[in-house]
């Protein structure tokens, strides 16, 4: 299984260290070309914003939006939450616009404001979830399953093959959402 990481900008790198723990051969998607065969993606956190541009400027953006919209499996980590929704407050221009969300930029505040709690996730208990300037869905439409919230803010969701967290599970060492991943490719291939 080839489960391709966007490595423009943020935290790929711990997301690639989580998915070759788990026996998966990882591509760092740096380029158009690096799509070709992955079974599964991954938009880590790191700056909205910018990996926005860069997917635009490396004609990325709209071959990845496709292969989401076709069903290939993808886990989004805080600024990969603000690339999936369809609208961002405060009127900035959505990105892929895949989840049919509403995500508040930097909602929990500054980097100051970051935090570590334990939660619940769907139907797992004890979650660890560390939020770093982190997003929060403050619309999400009906089709979308909410999985998580955290004071009162839906801060996990999941919506047909897309799986999208306001929080870093790539900075704690409990691998159940990138094992969840590979079991929706796993799926998908059979």
């Amino acid at each position: 299984m080839k489960i391709g990481v966007l490595a423009l900008q943020g935290a790929f790198i711990e997301h690639i260290g989580a998915l070759t723990g788990l026996g998966c051969e990882c591509a760092e998607l740096r380029q158009a070309a690096d799509l070709e065969g992955i079974d599964a993606l991954v938009l880590p956190g790191g700056e909205s914003t910018v990996q926005g541009k860069l997917l635009r400027q490396l004609g990325m953006l709209e071959p990845i939006k496709a292969m989401i919209k076709d069903g290939l499996p993808v886990l989004a980590t805080c600024a990969g939450l603000i690339l999936l929704a369809g609208k961002i407050e405060g009127g900035e221009t959505p990105h892929l616009a895949t989840l049919p969300v509403t995500v508040a930029r930097n909602a929990f505040g500054r980097q100051l404001a970051s935090f570590h709690i334990r939660g619940k996730l769907g139907e797992w208990t004890d979650v660890p979830m560390t939020f770093i300037r982190a997003p929060y869905i403050t619309k999400a439409e009906p089709a979308v399953e909410v999985l998580a919230t955290v004071r009162n803010h839906i801060v996990a969701v999941k919506y047909k093959n897309q799986l999208a967290l306001a929080f870093h599970p790539e900075l704690d060492e409990d691998i159940r959402l990138h094992r969840w991943l590979m079991q929706l490719a796993e799926s998908r291939k059979a």
